[in-house]
């Protein structure tokens, strides 16, 4: 392959960025937002209400970070028919509200009214004090019940009234709802303000503290020897948040080992964040905390941490343009052992909440008696030699303890394969380490059987997109296909009777999701690029996981795998950090002697025959019916392909046809 069919095209790869850019993301250049501005102008004819500009606030954001362009470009706005009235009162009294890190935040709002309502003759805090006092008078109420007024009054009423089930507190700061006593009151002074919403969702039971009864060490082992989760979500059925979840918390509870230190490897970082969710007695413990950040970023992620003594940094150094810091990973050192956990989700509060992630976690590693070594305590998949290979590729001082750690530890009961990528152009031997060059490797010598496997589909499943080429044939088709297809003993099959299913969210997925419009704000797929591979959405399937739960969570997961036609086996399984592109995945260069990759990644490839000594797996999404060498998958099968209404999601044009699950509407700034 030549060089022209490479992605060489020097430009910033949005399939590698996990949120809209803020405080700690690396900021697109002003090109990028010239385009999103120029399409947004396009997209909103002049018979659609123009979405109102919204100020957003980050916590320990600098004038430096704002005048750089990190703050979030995703927009909000509240959808109430009650402001469409024509008289001036109630149109002053729009309630817009910023998104600071996915979650509404009201605290600015009395300001933003004032100034709204200043331009047009009423200032909106009068006019509030007049309706209150107004009130007052006429019922006698206290001065509690004239705080009530004014909150009920600056938020539209739920739908549900009183009878409302909700208790989110979300849900509460959104809506307002009448007392039983002044229900009666309502009906005679207040007009219908039915609104356009989404579609009525299911009841469903909340998160019970029966959960709690459990602890993750019996969660973790009953899991075993598949040892796969995806995270909890809140706002889901309990019946959904047991067997084969756990959380952040979990992950790092003193159930699971007694730490003594630890060492985390991400994207993303919200530092006081990530210290509350160690036990107390862990919080003192040495941390440290790889990242790619760089210059103001980087400068903001240490003064994060400047009052935790205990955190040091390591800064992966970003050899090719374009490049991130993707990995996900898990060092924990316990007083008996070590533990490696590989997921998929950024260490920032959002990502743990209503989003469906995925998580490996290994068995504690116990010490090798005979001292550090790099060969012996490896396992049959070569773990510990391919982490090794791993950790040494960042040539960084501050992870030398952690590569003697691992030498000093015995990691023969690792039964999966590590899948990695570091930034490079990898030539001879090396363009099989990392990156999907490696997958085609390790498929080669342990995947499925041609005879077994030469009709089976092979299914991708991420949150984000890559530029990929002017055709399938380009990469995706391919290069990258042969790779995803390759089986035992042969490198190179034959393509066209290889099924290639792409599961990724829908507009209405998103809009539908827990968390709204928001949501999308994880899944970057930019008009820009989906512009130049419309062949790329023939190929697309939606976000489908009845059988965990996950309709409504929207996934930030990557996972990868060759499924039987009948849909109750699967070949193998790949949980990653990397997305659909290029910079994640490598794309070959100068005839396929060299493998270019711009981004670090990691992932565990799952082999039947060192988990379950099978040469299949039994798959499935439907947790409640899973037996205990059942993969359960985080999404149903057979996918659900596009309808004709159906369109991907795209984070940065605007999306106002319908509100959100919580009201609102998309507007990119």
């Amino acid at each position: 392959m030549s060089d022209t069919d490479s992605d060489v095209t020097i430009e910033p790869d949005p399939s590698d960025w996990d949120h809209s850019p803020n405080l700690f993301t690396p900021s697109p250049p002003q090109s990028v937002s010239k385009r999103q501005s120029s399409y947004h102008q396009l997209s909103d004819s002049d018979n659609e209400e123009p979405c109102s500009s919204v100020k957003h606030s980050f916590q320990h954001q600098t004038t430096e970070d704002l005048s750089n362009g990190r703050s979030s470009p995703k927009l909000l706005k509240r959808i109430n028919k009650s402001s469409l009235s024509k008289s001036p009162s109630s149109s002053s009294q729009k309630n817009e509200k910023s998104i600071v890190f996915g979650k509404i935040d009201d605290q600015n709002n009395s300001a933003k009214d004032k100034k709204l309502d200043a331009s047009k003759g009423v200032p909106q805090k009068k006019l509030h004090d007049s309706q209150v006092l107004k009130r007052k008078h006429s019922s006698g109420d206290s001065s509690k019940r004239v705080s009530e007024t004014i909150s009920s009054q600056a938020l539209p009423p739920c739908k549900y009234g009183s009878k409302c089930y909700r208790k989110n507190p979300d849900h509460l700061k959104e809506f307002s709802h009448p007392s039983a006593n002044d229900s009666n009151e309502n009906a005679r002074g207040r007009k219908s303000t039915k609104q356009e919403t989404s579609p009525p969702m299911k009841r469903q039971k909340t998160e019970t503290m029966s959960l709690t009864s459990k602890e993750p060490i019996d969660i973790f082992t009953h899991a075993q020897p598949l040892s796969f989760f995806l995270t909890k979500v809140h706002g889901i059925s309990s019946d959904y948040n047991g067997a084969y979840t756990m959380s952040l918390r979990d992950i790092l509870s003193e159930s699971m080992g007694n730490l003594q230190e630890s060492c985390q490897f991400n994207y993303m970082f919200e530092i006081p964040w990530l210290i509350q969710q160690y036990p107390t007695s862990f919080r003192q413990k040495p941390l440290l905390c790889v990242h790619g950040f760089q210059g103001g970023q980087k400068a903001g992620l240490e003064a994060d941490a400047r009052k935790f003594t205990n955190i040091k940094f390591c800064q992966a150094k970003l050899e090719m343009p374009y490049g991130t810091h993707h990995t996900k990973m898990m060092f924990l050192m316990y007083d008996n052992g070590l533990r490696v956990v590989i997921h998929t989700a950024n260490l920032i509060e959002r990502d743990w909440h209503q989003k469906t992630q995925g998580i490996w976690i290994s068995p504690v590693f116990p010490k090798l008696k005979s001292g550090p070594s790099p060969t012996q305590g490896d396992s049959p998949t070569h773990f510990k030699r391919d982490l090794l290979q791993y950790v040494a590729a960042y040539k960084a001082y501050q992870l030398k303890d952690w590569q003697d750690h691992i030498s000093r530890h015995d990691l023969s009961s690792a039964n999966v394969f590590i899948v990695g990528s570091v930034p490079g152009r990898h030539m001879a031997e090396k363009k099989h380490w990392f990156g999907h060059m490696k997958l085609r490797k390790l498929l080669n010598e342990n995947g499925p059987v041609k005879e077994q496997a030469s009709k089976w589909p092979v299914i991708g499943q991420f949150s984000s997109i890559g530029s990929l080429g002017a055709s399938k044939e380009n990469w995706l088709s391919v290069e990258f296909l042969q790779s995803l297809a390759t089986v035992k003993g042969t490198s190179s099959v034959p393509l066209a009777p290889v099924e290639f299913k792409l599961i990724f969210p829908t507009v209405d997925n998103v809009r539908t999701s827990l968390e709204g419009y928001p949501a999308g704000g994880s899944i970057p797929y930019s008009i820009n690029v989906a512009k130049k591979q419309p062949w790329l959405h023939s190929y697309f399937h939606q976000w489908k996981s009845e059988g965990r739960g996950r309709n409504r969570a929207m996934p930030h997961i990557k996972t990868y795998c060759r499924p039987s036609p009948t849909w109750g086996e699967a070949a193998w399984f790949l949980v990653t950090s990397s997305n659909l592109s290029k910079a994640a995945w490598g794309a070959l260069e100068k005839k396929g002697s060299q493998l270019m990759i711009r981004s670090y990644e990691i992932g565990v490839l799952f082999i039947p025959k060192y988990l379950v000594e099978n040469a299949v797996f039994k798959c499935s999404s439907k947790v409640k019916e899973a037996g205990q060498k059942t993969f359960v998958l985080p999404y149903d099968l057979p996918p659900r392909a596009y309808t004709k209404s159906d369109k991907p999601w795209i984070w940065d044009i605007a999306h106002k046809e319908l509100p959100d699950s919580n009201g609102n509407m998309w507007c990119p700034s």
